[in-house]
């Protein structure tokens, strides 16, 4: 009987409704990597060879515009995998997308040519796939709602809380443009509207940060 490694143990850890053997594939072909916060994991054009499962920190993936605009579509957190990564590297599509590490993160890349055969060889895997289409679309509704029938404020609020949620801290540090950048909008309008939160005792502003009190 195979004894599990310690880095399969990290998989299991993570990924805990995998059967052994699958966890065991999973480290024999797959590559382990770090990188640092700020790091490109994926750009708009480039043809994926690969999947990602997420080990440890935060990625957010993004739509970018040729004027460098940024529009945040969801972040990826321990456990996870890029539904778009899947669905690239499968059709041997460009990825549509940007995705780039929020913090310290480590990823397990998955070649595109064994994900197809554990589709069919492991319940599990297959389970793990469909479930991450489903929690990204959910997710894309969720914006496409913020986007549609929100305004700024309340845009400005979802945007806050999401990131509240995903980096796991009342103070995020992040610049008024770099907001303003992801919602479409000028620095500004995100000034203005910050400025009367802040007011109202919903958040505390810093140099380049914001800590969230009541959202």
């Amino acid at each position: 009987m195979h004894e599990p490694s310690s880095s399969e143990q990290t998989l299991h850890n993570q990924f805990p409704l995998f059967e052994p053997s699958l966890i065991h594939e999973i480290e024999m072909v797959g590559e382990r990597r770090t990188y640092e916060a700020g790091a490109t994991l994926m750009r708009k054009g480039q043809f994926i060879r690969s999947t990602m499962l997420v080990l440890s920190g935060l990625v957010k993936v993004y739509r970018e515009d040729e004027e460098g605009n940024e529009f945040l579509m969801y972040y990826l957190h321990p456990g996870e995998a890029c539904a778009l990564s899947m669905v690239c590297a499968a059709r041997q599509d460009p990825s549509p997308v940007m995705a780039r590490t929020v913090s310290e993160t480590e990823v397990m890349l998955v070649p595109v040519e064994v994900m197809a055969q554990w589709v069919h060889q492991y319940k599990s895997w297959y389970q793990f796939v469909i479930e991450t289409y489903r929690a990204r679309f959910d997710e894309l509704l969720s914006t496409l709602d913020d986007v549609a029938f929100r305004s700024m404020d309340e845009r400005l609020e979802f945007y806050l809380k999401r990131a509240k949620e995903a980096e796991h801290t009342n103070k995020i540090e992040i610049s008024h443009q770099q907001i303003a950048t992801e919602l479409n909008t000028s620095r500004e309008v995100v000034s203005r509207l910050l400025k009367k939160m802040e007011q109202r005792g919903t958040l505390k502003l810093h140099r380049n940060a914001i800590e969230i009190l009541k959202l």
